[in-house]
């Protein structure tokens, strides 16, 4: 992409301003995870923040990170990458996650695998990711395949389409970080 995704514009606020702003009516608190080298950007400061441990995890380490900071809830994950993710789509996913399984995600509406970034990890999931990342399975795609998890046909197709090239920027509804 070229730049930070968490910091490009919509309607004049950050996506991640956008992503907290969504999400603090649905749940209890919103955090953010930040590695510790992104942690005093002025945008990220606005935001409670749970500061990565681990380096070279990918998307795993703020997941975990997040687990080991508050180990007796379920985490709701949304990655800041979706530009389309709605209130629809949110609530559909809390509704709907098992009381039972490790995890509630959404299975992909483009290779129905799931979606790893907007979902639900229950309270003592951590071990499965722990296991997950010491076996070198840092990717949480895998982790959630290899997993009981509850999978959920979205409701709108493209509510969780991520930006990863200045295309898919083109065609979202985001203008260029300022």
């Amino acid at each position: 992409m070229g730049q930070d995704k968490a910091l490009l514009k919509r309607d004049g606020r950050s996506q991640l301003a956008n992503l907290v702003a969504l999400l603090e009516p649905m749940v209890e608190r919103v955090f953010i995870s930040t590695r510790s080298d992104q942690s005093e950007e002025a945008e990220r400061r606005q935001f409670s923040q749970i500061i990565d441990n681990y380096s070279d995890i990918g998307p795993a380490a703020g997941v975990l990170s997040a687990m080991e900071e508050y180990p007796a809830v379920d985490w709701l994950v949304v990655a800041c990458d979706l530009p389309n993710v709605n209130e629809d789509t949110i609530r559909f996913l809390i509704d709907n996650r098992s009381p039972e399984r490790p995890f509630t995600a959404y299975r992909s509406s483009h290779d129905d695998l799931p979606e790893p970034l907007c979902a639900i990890y229950r309270l003592g999931s951590e071990a499965i990711v722990r296991d997950c990342i010491d076996a070198g399975i840092t990717c949480p795609r895998k982790m959630l395949i290899r997993s009981d998890t509850k999978l959920l046909v979205q409701t709108d197709p493209r509510a969780l389409d991520n930006i990863n090239t200045p295309e898919d920027l083109q065609e979202s509804v985001l203008e260029g970080a300022s």
